[in-house]
């Protein structure tokens, strides 16, 4: 029997988390060999290994404790991948070689799998004097572009693309740029972005009073505080961005007040971080821990819950010690605090299974109270390690207890710390899910509600043919499996389609007021919410105690996650139209005996040796398209990167769907040691000539109309009509099942994610 409980669970597990030699050859026979091989590296570091692996084993077993997807494919594979997620960079000098040190390091943070924070209030505002060289400061928006661009030039370890998130200060002079940088959909791609708001913005905005905006002392203007927050709004409603980010909540919360200060946050959200943080994740499934479920005596199983809280603190602990990290200040700085960031999946599956709405007082409280739960089992499970190891090395009892989450703790908790001390700085975090919730069965993700309780999901198959499947909610399944499969769901059982904005935001604040570090969440907003009204959301989280806001307003301009019926069918021939020629493949096709292709030869000025360039095509469903690519010189110089670029190419090509941003991704990558002057026209790199050479073929094959009408929005789709529905589609796999999850736009069907 299959562990897997849906067909899609046991495909995100072989693309996403399986270990593979190479040349795709599986080295996990099965996802036991997974669950073994995690369990193993992270027991290693313990005295005794053997009894804590077969611990580990068994709260990983039936994906009751989910390791975020770094651990689950990283751990054990020998291979230089951080198996942390989340980094904030170290702070930004305002000179150029300090900006440009620190470019560095994010690309080397990158090219081993972490996403980065920065704060870029650091940087002179546009315009400033540059003291010795008689110029004007380019200003921070400036050199944020230089880092998108070198965020596009680095696939991150495994699949993921690299993931950014920018912040500036509400009184940097600069702010009203940054707010509405992302209006260009050219611009800063790779990047989500925050505005840093403090208590005093908040309440100059409360007061209608004005707002002053300094850097280094000195005042560039001022301005009305709601003129600048309904700039703020304004973006955020039109484009999904900024988010806000409430920086003085975050920093008065913070168990680390006394040796730290926090200015950025992960690219998610969730992990609000000083110069050099690093965290890693994990999730408990609840969905897992329900006890007859559907009945009068449906409930949380607690000691469960506690024993496996516990086992999971240690687990994380232990990859503290048996993680790599891209950078030597990260790794003293992890070890100095020994940040974890517990989570939950499933909250929204296991409050229907207990008979709960989600988004009503009665869940709201349910949820606080499991959030308490998790929080008392994770500090005493902490404490107990701090008996056993010794506490993180900056704890300092007095300052640490005057903290004020450590104020709000119960009495047994408190006295616990101050014997024993802590392990871990801070232990809670509630993080995007998406894909492990997919690998888990398809469970609700995070603290999100369920966003559709069915849907159809088409599959390309090895022969072309395309077959579809119902990809079903676990819960929902879980009432099919009682029920039958006709069964009516009960009325408490919501989507994320029929809630409001303001029960977003309860259930939001009623998990974070038991998190110490802070919640990744999106408040889906109807298209039709007003200006004012959408306001209102953001202050109702500012209000309830939220350490930030996150919201997605579907429209014209942002574009539509995918509408579902939970009550009708899409028309089949409306949704073939939508989805195009490919949608997915389960597996890349095989490879015919014989393709059709061309060579085409690239001579780079200055360079003595040409580059050959050769593309087989493939016909699939009367259509050809780009199949592989070889990319060969004579040049030993050129052999490492054309190498891997020829292999990169190919897998894409090989996966399907809409590749024509392979060209304008190419062709955006420049050289800094300068471009050449080819047929007229000036080429930045080498690269971008090769993008060119591609385009050509594309162009001559039919699969572009004309030069530059390659699709120059990998990471965002392109809007379709769907009779009266707005359908995006996935730049990864061309399917449509796109939602917003965690402030992150997530394919459904291939687990892709916007944000990395």
């Amino acid at each position: 029997m299959t562990r897997f409980a849906a067909p899609i669970a046991e495909q995100i597990w072989d693309m996403k988390y399986r270990l593979k030699q190479i040349d795709g050859t599986p080295i996990d026979g099965s996802v036991e060999d997974t669950w073994r091989r995690i369990a193993r590296a992270t027991a290693s570091v313990e005295a005794d290994p053997a009894m804590w692996e077969e611990r580990f084993y068994a709260a990983l077993e039936d994906f009751r404790f989910l390791p975020a997807g770094r651990i689950i494919a990283g751990a054990g594979s020998d291979r230089s991948v951080t198996l942390f997620n989340c980094f904030v960079m170290g702070t930004i000098p305002d000179s150029m070689a300090g900006i440009f040190d620190m470019l560095k390091e994010a690309a080397l943070t990158m090219q081993q799998g972490g996403g980065i924070g920065y704060d870029f209030s650091t940087i002179r505002p546009k315009g400033a004097d540059v003291t010795g060289v008689a110029a004007d400061a380019s200003g921070p928006l400036s050199f944020m572009d230089v880092w998108d661009a070198m965020c596009r030039t680095i696939m991150s370890a495994g699949s993921r693309r690299g993931a950014m998130m920018a912040c500036m200060r509400c009184d940097h002079p600069d702010i009203e740029e940054f707010i509405t940088a992302k209006s260009d959909p050219a611009r800063l791609r790779n990047f989500n972005v925050s505005v840093l708001a403090t208590d005093a913005f908040m309440e100059a905005v409360k007061a209608d009073a004005d707002w002053e905006l300094r850097f280094d002392g000195k005042v560039y203007r001022t301005l009305p505080a709601r003129e600048l927050w309904d700039r703020i709004m304004r973006s955020t409603y039109d484009y999904a961005e900024p988010g806000v980010i409430f920086i003085d909540r975050i920093n008065q919360m913070n168990n680390l007040a006394y040796c730290e200060e926090i200015a950025a946050t992960n690219p998610c959200g969730e992990q609000p971080l000083p110069p050099y943080g690093a965290c890693l994740l994990g999730s408990v499934n609840l969905s897992r821990l329900v006890h007859q479920a559907y009945t009068e005596d449906a409930q949380l199983d607690i000691q469960a819950l506690d024993d496996l809280v516990a086992t999971a603190v240690r687990m994380m602990d232990n990859v503290v010690d048996a993680s790599r990290f891209p950078l030597e200040p990260q790794a003293r700085e992890a070890a100095a605090k020994r940040r974890i960031g517990l989570g939950v999946t499933g909250l929204a599956d296991a409050l229907a299974m207990v008979g709960l709405r989600y988004g009503s007082d009665e869940a709201a409280t349910q949820t606080e109270a499991w959030m308490k739960r998790i929080a008392r089992a994770s500090y005493l499970a902490s404490t107990e390690i701090a008996k056993e190891k010794g506490p993180f090395p900056l704890f300092d009892a007095d300052a640490y207890l005057g903290s004020r989450t450590m104020q709000a703790m119960d009495e047994d908790v408190r006295v616990a710390v101050a014997e024993h001390g802590i392990r871990n700085a801070l232990l809670t975090s509630v993080a995007p899910t998406g894909t492990i919730s997919l690998y888990a069965g398809n469970v609700s993700s995070g603290i999100e509600p369920v966003f559709a309780h069915s849907y159809t999901r088409k599959v390309l198959q090895r022969d072309g043919s395309r077959t579809e499947e119902e990809v079903v909610d676990y819960a929902v399944q879980a009432w099919r499996d009682r029920h039958g499969d006709t069964a009516d769901l009960p009325e408490h059982f919501v989507s994320a389609q029929t809630l409001s904005p303001d029960e977003h935001v309860k259930m939001q604040a009623a998990a974070q007021k038991w998190v110490d570090s802070s919640i990744s969440k999106t408040i889906n907003c109807p298209e039709d919410i007003s200006f004012e009204g959408f306001k209102d959301v953001y202050l109702q989280a500012y209000e309830t105690g939220c350490k930030g806001c996150t919201t997605y307003r579907p429209n014209a301009v942002t574009g539509s996650v995918l509408s579902v019926s939970e009550t009708a069918e899409t028309e089949p021939a409306a949704a073939e139209a939508a989805a195009g020629e490919v949608i997915y493949m389960s597996e890349p096709l095989d490879r015919p005996q014989t393709l059709e292709g061309q060579t085409y030869k690239l001579k780079w000025p200055d360079s003595p040796h040409a580059i050959y360039i050769t593309i087989n095509d493939l016909v699939v469903n009367g259509h050809r398209r780009p199949f592989e690519v070889f990319i060969n010189s004579k040049n030993m110089e050129h052999f490492a990167w054309t190498v891997a670029l020829t292999r990169m190419i190919s897998a894409v090509f090989r996966r399907g769907g809409d590749v024509s941003f392979v060209v304008e991704e190419l062709k955006a990558v420049f050289d800094p040691r300068g471009g050449a002057w080819m047929g007229g026209k000036y080429i930045p790199s080498i690269l971008a000539a090769i993008g060119g050479v591609i385009e050509t073929h594309m162009i001559n094959t039919g699969v572009l109309e004309a030069e530059g009408m390659g699709l120059k929005t990998d990471p965002r789709a392109d809007v379709q009509t769907l009779g009266s529905t707005r359908v995006s589609q996935c730049p990864s796999c061309g399917g449509t099942d796109l939602r917003m999850v965690e402030g992150c736009l997530t394919c459904a069907s291939c687990g892709f994610s916007k944000c990395g």
